[in-house]
């Protein structure tokens, strides 16, 4: 991972911690890492890519698009915390003005949301996949 890269995910991390209602929902249950054993309600940080962005266009050849994927994961016994964790964190996420170490953040959208149950069906999940794209400062 790039530092770019890890400078936009620690400011998301940072940003789903300091989030009032996702707070309320899992604490300070936000892991840059899926962890081994995760309490429940969690979220998670996964599948994280980026590429060059606009080298012709208005940001130069330093913009790098950023796709993350977030996961929310409840064991409640149905899909309503999923739910509810989900719409907390696409809410503190997408339009955020997140303060990126070394970048300057240019947009940050959540492009797709999901939730369903798990095939053990305990586990239910949220799926968020977000887009930010960010110029070197």
């Amino acid at each position: 991972m790039s530092g770019a890269d890890a400078a936009v995910a620690a400011a998301l991390v940072e940003a789903l911690k300091a989030a009032p209602a996702v707070s309320a929902l899992v604490a300070a249950r936000v892991h840059a890492d899926a962890p081994r054993h995760p309490v429940y309600p969690c979220v998670s940080l996964g599948r994280q890519e980026s590429r060059p962005f606009g080298s012709d266009g208005d940001l130069g050849a330093d913009g790098l698009e950023h796709l993350l994927t977030l996961t929310c994961a409840s064991k409640f016994g149905g899909p309503e915390e999923a739910r509810a964790v989900t719409a907390a964190v696409r809410a503190a996420v997408h339009n955020a003005a997140l303060s990126v170490a070394g970048r300057r953040l240019v947009t940050l959208r959540v492009t797709y949301a999901d939730v369903f149950r798990a095939a053990d069906r305990e586990l239910s999940l949220g799926v968020l996949r977000v887009r930010a794209v960010t110029e070197a400062l």
